[in-house]
């Protein structure tokens, strides 16, 4: 059975092609266009993703609060993150290495983003 990954990003562009890239290394991909998606999507699938890849600057629910809600919640909050964002400053990536096991930077190369999620899957 391959791995869920949910990818929740406001730009288009994203998560078609972090999508399609992943779903070509094998896994199953889930896609939400903000927050308030991923949380839905979220309550209303049986079985939960095996990772998450959040943006953080996105329309009405941040990434930020999103991650808050998923550690906040019994059921998820287990589920690995990774923040994909444009987010560079040195506060952020100290507050994501927080509540992330990865951060990554846009732009970023989609070969290093598919080999560090197989390693946080393995």
């Amino acid at each position: 059975m391959s791995k869920k990954i949910m990818v929740v990003d406001d730009e288009p562009d994203i998560l078609l092609t972090v999508g399609q890239m992943l779903e070509m290394s094998g896994y199953e991909v889930v896609r939400a266009k903000d927050g308030n998606e991923c949380i839905d999507k979220l309550n209303e699938s049986e079985t939960d993703p095996d990772l998450i890849i959040l943006d953080i600057m996105m329309p009405n629910v941040s990434g930020w609060d999103v991650a808050a809600k998923l550690k906040e919640n019994p059921r998820w909050k287990e589920i690995p993150i990774v923040f994909l964002t444009a987010k560079g400053d040195t506060m952020s990536v100290g507050m994501g290495g927080l509540a992330a096991v990865d951060y990554i930077v846009k732009p970023f190369d989609i070969k290093d983003l598919v080999t560090r999620v197989k390693k946080i899957l393995e």
